[in-house]
């Protein structure tokens, strides 16, 4: 049995999630090349400690790159700092508007201000420009390698963060509107309240597309150990509970059966005590198990053979 339904022509977004050395890049980087047979396709790494690189055997950067000998597949590992670069380099005039209007700040201390990170935001940032890749339609499938656990959970939330700032940024403007209807009799929106509208779009467009099972599908990745079980578990309830219903599970790294082994078959006994437990406990969720390798899943011809194990 392997993970189904990804050909599926309105499902865009794939993510592939789970605890950290489970086979996630392997996977995102699998279902990449198998969808390239027939759609455009680009996989994105948010891991900050990028491995796609590896994987696919080329030098990925954090522009799009066409992967060689593969027609349709292309990949990018996303720099959240330099996302948050370009970000305040575009809209620099506009941050400052808001800023400068909406406190008793002098020039010089609206640059100090416009300087300060904003925890998150960096982040938020590069999610910003998974969505507007996205949007830009160049591509028809988009597949997501993740950072462990914490991190792909965080990345699901940041778009709450980013609300939670431009309601405190709102909150400014509708101050000074107040103050210039007041004493002026009259407001002009400006460039300061565009801004605000537009990243309020941003944070809807990426609650929509998370939360649109029919668009966006969330793989976790585990392998048959205690530790990645339980987080397992957590991270499927707090998937569903941020509603992000998980469909489909891969158990990686099993063990053959064979019988002339007696470390096999013993490690073999152990990893089935814990698919089954999972089989329980994850009810009606698609459960794939993919075997281990007696190498490591690099380059093309690797991740070709991995897919086949991989996807029905």
């Amino acid at each position: 049995m392997g993970l189904t339904g990804l050909n599926d022509a309105s499902l865009k977004l794939i993510l592939f999630g789970g605890k950290g050395g489970v086979g996630k890049t392997t996977c995102a980087a699998s279902a990449g090349l198998y969808l390239s047979e027939a759609f455009k396709t680009l996989i994105i790494s948010t891991d900050p400690a990028h491995s796609l690189s590896d994987s696919l055997g080329q030098k990925i950067g954090d522009g799009i790159e066409d992967i060689k000998a593969v027609k349709n597949l292309s990949a990018i590992e996303i720099s959240a700092k330099k996302a948050f670069s370009a970000f305040k380099a575009k809209y620099e005039k506009e941050i400052k508007k808001i800023i400068d209007t909406s406190t008793y700040l002098d020039p010089e201390d609206v640059e100090s201000v416009f300087a300060l990170p904003i925890p998150g935001i960096d982040e938020v940032m590069g999610l910003k420009t998974i969505i507007d890749l996205i949007e830009e339609g160049r591509f028809d499938k988009f597949i997501v390698d993740t950072a462990p656990t914490g991190h792909a959970l965080r990345l699901l939330t940041l778009p709450d963060m980013l609300d939670d700032w431009i309601k405190v940024m709102a909150k400014m403007r509708w101050k000074y509107r107040y103050v210039a209807t007041t004493f002026g009799g009259k407001y002009r929106p400006d460039e300061g309240d565009d801004f605000l509208v537009e990243m309020k779009k941003t944070v809807t467009r990426i609650h929509s597309l998370f939360k649109d099972s029919k668009r966006c599908e969330f793989i976790v990745v585990t392998i048959p150990e205690d530790m990645a079980v339980q987080e397992t578990q957590r991270m499927i309830s707090d998937l569903n509970a941020y509603g992000v219903k998980v469909k489909q599970l891969v158990i990686n790294n099993v063990v053959p059966q064979n019988d002339h082994c007696d470390f096999c078959r013993e490690k073999r006994k152990g990893q089935e005590a814990y698919i089954e437990y999972l089989r329980k406990k994850t009810g009606d969720i698609r459960i794939t198990v993919t075997p281990l390798n007696p190498r490591e899943v690099k380059g093309i011809d690797a991740l070709g053979n991995f897919k086949e194990l991989l996807i029905q």
